[in-house]
Order: C-alpha cells, then sequence, then structure tokens
C-alpha cells in the first residue's frame, strides 16, 4: 500500500505519494486554497487522492525549530492531524519532522536550474516529497 507525504501550510498542502514497495516518493500537487480557515476543499481534494492512490498512511510533515522545540507552526499542525483524523478514520497518520525539507527542497530546484519564479509554483510539492523520503529512508534503516 502506498503512503502520502503532507507538507502543511497556510494557504497550500503539498502532497507526495510513495510507489507500491514504499522506496520512492514522487510528487502529486499543491493544494491551494484562499486562506487557512477555509480548509473544507482541502480535505475533500486529499479523499480523492487517498482514494486514488489507495493510501493507508499519511505522513504530515511536523514543523519544529532547528532545536527541536515546537514551533508557532506547530499548534496549527497538529489541529490539521485532528481533521484527517476526523475525517479519514482508518489512516494512520504520522508526524514527522519537517525542519529542513524547505530547505532541501529548495537547494534541489535551484541545482535544477529553475527560475525562482519556477520554484515557487513547485517548492511546496517537492517538500512533501522531502518530507515523505525521509519517512520512508527511516523504514529501510537509511
Amino acid at each position: 500500500m502506498r503512503i502520502l507525504g503532507l507538507d502543511y501550510g497556510e494557504r497550500t498542502i503539498g502532497v507526495a505519494v510513495s510507489d507500491e514497495k514504499r522506496v520512492f516518493a514522487f510528487g502529486v500537487e499543491i493544494i491551494r486554497r484562499e486562506n487557512e480557515s477555509s480548509i473544507k476543499k482541502s480535505i475533500a481534494r486529499l479523499g480523492e487522492i487517498i482514494e486514488l492512490y489507495g493510501t493507508g498512511t499519511l505522513v504530515l510533515g511536523y514543523p519544529v525549530k532547528t532545536d527541536a522545540t515546537a514551533s508557532l507552526r506547530c499548534e496549527k499542525t497538529l489541529e490539521f492531524k485532528e481533521r484527517l483524523g476526523r475525517n479519514f478514520k482508518k489512516a494512520e497518520i504520522i508526524l514527522w519532522d519537517e525542519r529542513y525539507s524547505t530547505i532541501g527542497a529548495s537547494r534541489y530546484l535551484r541545482e535544477a536550474n529553475l527560475k525562482r519564479s519556477e520554484q515557487k509554483e513547485v517548492i511546496d510539492k517537492m517538500a512533501a516529497v522531502f518530507i515523505l523520503q525521509g519517512y520512508l529512508d527511516s523504514l529501510h534503516g537509511k
């Protein structure tokens, strides 16, 4: 069964999915919303993605600070995790340290010679890939 990776932000949710063998993470899409409180459509879209890929596990990036203490975003992320749990009762939801996911994604996109405007279009999806890939690597002892 595939695993979904999520990078939850104020206005976007970056989404990634694993392959069937749970070795590699691939970007799926960025779910955009008007503001942080308009989450219903985002949850509905996540439901479609979960069904499409047959995922039972969601790995949600948890934005702790570099010293491993909770950031201001952690509370919002925990609220989102609870909402996911209420909407997807059968799904296992795992919080995953996302400290360096955006930095890694930014570096990767720069090295791919994407313009800054192009990077902005895909950064959240790439951050979800980095979050999920970190989790997948931990499953395989990497």
